[in-house]
């Protein structure tokens, strides 16, 4: 016993010295600029919510004309994310995110000039063409280039620049005109189409086309010039190789019985992270205050504050506590945070209690929101990552990603009906919707922190 806690520190700082050097200059700059994508997405995810009075007013349009709008860019992001995976396993995952500006670009153009509702969908559902490629790259690129020490924490990145991207339209949304915030939110697409040239390719990519010398090169830039890369080089060969043996990424593949532990568990995290009324919150933020009674550029203001440094919390401690905690704690907070806006609106409506009503709902949607970042935000698309084999990663990727845009319409079509029938109804079904999510986390979902993909996917095989 004496020994073995003589000897833990030392072991700790080992594995401390061997984590902080694979964090390379190599492996920053590539997932930051991947990253970039995922603060567009925030950015466009969020648009809605500061634009809404002023789009509806200028353009005449009501609230099913507004609900279209704001849908139609997950109807959107539903088209691209069926071809997701060809696209980047066919043409890259780099050159995969280079399209996504394009369409991005064109989108935020076209809203920007936008006369007529016509050109404002037309652009709108372009932002959906881009982003839904963003979706499924993003998360895979980084899972790809990343050491499974700290894949967790640089895979949270996503979720972290997702938040930053829907705190700045909370933020300078309530300052600037929607055209304005339209060609402002341009400019990051821009910026990521000429910073992806000097970013590498995944390396798994790489190996899946039997480009040996540019795969060493690229673990090279990624690791370090110092590290052992034969190993790591060697592993990913041989994954990739086996999975090529066994058969061909297709759908008949995805549906086999050793798969399907990890497509119910991709599947269902998506289905209940929309579900929990997440992307409502998003895109409609400033109207639940409005209709609350409560100041809605303040409301978003507090929002805006808090949605990025929780995101860093969680971004630091995703590959210290685990998947498994932080899902479960996260459904948890958003049950308890969903009834405690439902019954907010609830008391207004029966002129109960007034004086309580707004502080509820602002700690309600406070803890809405910090609630789902620590969780339900961003880890569905690490444990995505990470559960697939590569021979159906493909297939998968893209089922699961068209899946979570297909739930993600549905909310926000029907969310402005739904509160028109009953607000406090609607924040009560998100509420059980969340307490499901703890219950399928706790039974169904396996820790991945600290774990090889081809260990995980090994034991899901074995256990279906």
């Amino acid at each position: 016993m004496e020994s073995g806690s003589l000897k833990s520190p030392l072991v700790n700082k080992e594995e401390e010295a061997r984590t902080s050097s694979s964090i390379t200059s190599g492996l920053l700059l590539s997932t930051s600029v991947a990253v970039t994508g995922s603060f567009v997405y925030g950015c466009a995810m969020s648009y809605s919510s500061p634009a809404q009075s002023e789009i509806m007013e200028e353009l005449g349009l009501s609230v099913t004309d507004y609900s279209f709008f704001t849908s139609i860019m997950t109807f959107g992001g539903m088209i691209t994310a069926a071809f997701s995976g060809k696209i980047a396993a066919l043409i890259g995952r780099r050159q995969t995110m280079w399209i996504s500006d394009v369409f991005c670009l064109f989108g935020w153009l076209a809203i920007a000039f936008a006369q007529d509702k016509m050109l404002l969908n037309i652009g709108r559902s372009f932002l959906g063409f881009g982003v839904g490629l963003i979706s499924y790259v993003v998360p895979v690129y980084i899972a790809e280039i990343t050491p499974q020490k700290i894949r967790g924490g640089f895979s949270f990145s996503n979720q972290l620049l997702q938040s930053f991207g829907i705190s700045l339209m909370f933020l300078i949304g309530n300052f600037f005109h929607w055209r304005t915030l339209a060609l402002l939110s341009a400019i990051p697409c821009g910026i990521q189409m000429i910073c992806l040239v000097f970013i590498p390719e995944s390396p798994r990519w790489l190996a899946m086309y039997g480009r040996d010398r540019e795969l060493e090169v690229t673990l090279k830039r990624l690791r370090g010039e110092n590290s052992d890369l034969l190993e790591e080089a060697a592993e990913i060969r041989e994954t990739v190789e086996t999975s090529r043996r066994e058969s061909q990424s297709g759908v008949k593949d995805l549906f086999k019985m050793k798969n399907a532990h990890p497509l119910i568990i991709g599947l269902g995290l998506m289905l209940l992270q929309q579900f929990c009324g997440s992307s409502a919150i998003s895109a409609y933020a400033a109207r639940i205050f409005v209709t609350a009674g409560f100041p809605s550029n303040i409301g978003t203001s507090i929002l805006a504050v808090i949605l990025v440094p929780q995101s860093l919390i969680v971004m630091f401690a995703v590959d210290r506590c685990g998947r498994r905690p932080l899902l479960i704690s996260s459904s948890i907070g958003l049950c308890i945070s969903s009834f405690f806006i439902g019954l907010s609106y609830y008391l207004q409506k029966h002129g109960d209690f007034q004086e309580f009503c707004s502080p509820m709902l602002m700690v309600g949607l406070v803890g809405y929101v910090l609630s789902f970042g620590i969780g339900l935000g961003g880890l569905p698309w690490v444990i995505m990552s990470e559960v697939f084999p590569v021979n159906v990663k493909v297939t998968a990727g893209s089922l699961v990603t068209v899946s979570n845009w297909f739930f993600s319409w549905i909310v926000i079509f029907s969310f402005n009906f739904m509160m028109q029938w009953s607000a406090f109804g609607t924040y009560y079904i998100f509420s059980g919707v969340s307490l499901v999510s703890a219950i399928f986390v706790w039974t169904i979902v396996p820790e991945t922190k600290g774990r090889t993909l081809e260990d995980i996917q090994t034991s899901l095989g074995q256990h279906s």
